[in-house]
């Protein structure tokens, strides 16, 4: 632990007192060099701690290294909480002998892997080793921990500039993709300076045609590029990097920089997440303005009992479709159920993000 660059954040009812917004202080933490961050919730009251976890979900949300959590922690009901509001894992406060008896329970329950637990040299009390190498995986010092310092996350490069096949000017283009989504974000342009900034930093740095110097990307407004992946083209004359954007990648303010349609023909667009986020955002738009007639609307005004009870009748329709042989009778049947998952995830606020995110975690 004493090696890792750890942000930490203390709560109190979802605020602190070091910063006013914790949220944007943990993406700050998870984007100039931190290796993760510890969240510790120190509300005294139920009230407080709600707000707390609702924090801490934004918190797992934004931030793209672990977020580890503790604190609050009287039941196993507690450290589900953490869990699904998205940490890696909880940690027990070993100083509290209650914390110490319900680790065996937790780590059953929710696997050795998303259990770590606080020690402290002056701690009145200690677990037995034993207990603790078989629980838990991960012992904090309180002790060892240091203050964030902010460091560059230089990145492992296997191609040398003199590789690039260069332009007329000595530039190479550079496509930007959203990593999430692969979104076209912008195009810019790189020299060898801009190339080799980008690999010490792990920012996107360009070189500017207009101003004919060095550019990195969100120097002045703040909306850096955190270096995901680069590729070179089968010509190696063309970058393609995949970056994790803050704020908008245009000058506009616009999210990506093709925002200008000229052209188009209709056509259906079947990218997996595009579509499901696209039928997510017609369900969330009918909950905010209902529309008569509508049948996502009826389902939102009978309540959660009648949205639980479809997905229990399409999950069986499913199973039925399942033991025939036409695969078209399974499409049609799990496109049913999805359809009522995700009112169901509008219903209780949980998003595409936040699920693909849990999966990717597993």
């Amino acid at each position: 632990m004493s090696e890792k660059n750890c942000g930490i954040i203390r709560l109190v009812g979802g605020r602190m007192e070091e910063s006013p917004d914790p949220v944007a202080l943990a993406r700050y933490y998870s984007d100039n060099g931190g290796d993760e961050i510890l969240v510790f919730d120190c509300s005294m009251t139920e009230e407080e701690h709600e707000a707390s976890i609702g924090v801490l979900k934004e918190i797992c949300r934004v931030c793209e290294v672990p977020v580890k959590a503790g604190g609050h922690i009287e039941r196993t009901e507690d450290v589900k909480k953490f869990l699904y509001a998205g940490c890696a894992k909880v940690i027990l406060n070993y100083a509290k002998q209650s914390n110490i008896d319900l680790t065996e329970e937790v780590s059953k329950r929710f696997g050795k892997e998303k259990i770590a637990a606080t020690v402290d040299s002056s701690d009145v009390v200690s677990a037995p080793a034993a207990l603790a190498e078989e629980y838990v995986s991960e012992l904090i010092s309180m002790d060892e921990l240091k203050p964030f310092r902010e460091k560059m996350r230089p990145l492992s490069c296997n191609m040398d500039w003199a590789e690039f096949k260069l332009g007329p000017d000595g530039l190479v283009p550079v496509v930007v993709q959203d990593y999430r989504t692969d979104e076209v974000l912008m195009v810019a342009y790189m020299n060898e300076e801009a190339f080799c900034k980008t690999i010490e930093t792990g920012k996107m740095t360009y070189f500017s045609r207009s101003r004919q110097s060095l550019w990195l990307k969100g120097e002045t407004s703040g909306h850096f590029q955190y270096v995901k992946e680069l590729r070179v083209d089968c010509d190696c004359d063309t970058i393609l990097a995949k970056v994790s954007q803050t704020g908008a990648a245009c000058h506009t303010g616009n999210r990506s920089c093709f925002f200008h349609e000229i052209a188009r023909t209709e056509y259906q667009n079947t990218n997996p997440l595009k579509v499901f986020e696209e039928v997510y955002g017609v369900i969330s738009d009918r909950k905010v303005h209902p529309k008569e007639g509508s049948y996502t609307n009826y389902l939102f005004d009978k309540g959660i009992d009648k949205i639980l009870k479809k997905i229990g009748e399409e999950s069986a329709e499913l199973i039925i479709a399942a033991k025939n042989p036409d695969p078209e009778e399974i499409k049609y049947e799990m496109s049913d159920l999805l359809y009522h998952a995700m009112v169901l995830m509008v219903e209780r606020g949980v998003t595409w993000e936040e699920i693909t995110k849990e999966l990717a975690n597993r």
